[in-house]
């Protein structure tokens, strides 16, 4: 099989689970994936950081887009940090891969970080 460009965001674990690589922004206006972060999927959340309510609104978030129920979406790691990592279970993988294609090649750069000047442009 061919590699894609969005297999560095996850690892599959078996032939139906996947462990998706998440870095959160908590606080944010609304929920939305934003693209890639690195080795990571990129989401907003409205809710706050406090009390695990941005993880269940980032576990919410993966499941309405990748068409789970809540119940499919599990946080195997960082639950007080911003990088995360999400097991989706009962999952087709490829039609995974290529849902994650499509929503990362959607995804545009982070409008609120300040782009570096060009120290080659005049």
């Amino acid at each position: 099989m061919a590699t894609s460009h969005v297999d560095d965001l996850f690892r599959t674990e078996g032939d139906d689970a996947v462990v998706l690589h998440v870095h959160v922004q908590p606080g944010s206006g609304r929920a939305a994936i934003v693209g890639r972060h690195g080795t990571a999927l990129k989401i907003r959340v409205a809710a706050p950081p406090e009390g695990g309510r941005a993880n269940t609104a980032s576990a919410d978030l993966l499941a309405e887009t990748f068409g789970l129920k809540p119940a499919q979406v599990e946080l195997v790691s960082g639950p007080s940090s911003r990088v995360k990592q999400f097991k989706l279970a009962e999952v087709d993988v490829d039609a995974f891969r290529t849902r994650l294609e499509r929503l990362v090649g959607a995804g545009r750069p982070d409008k609120s970080t300040p782009q570096k000047a060009d120290p080659l442009q005049p």
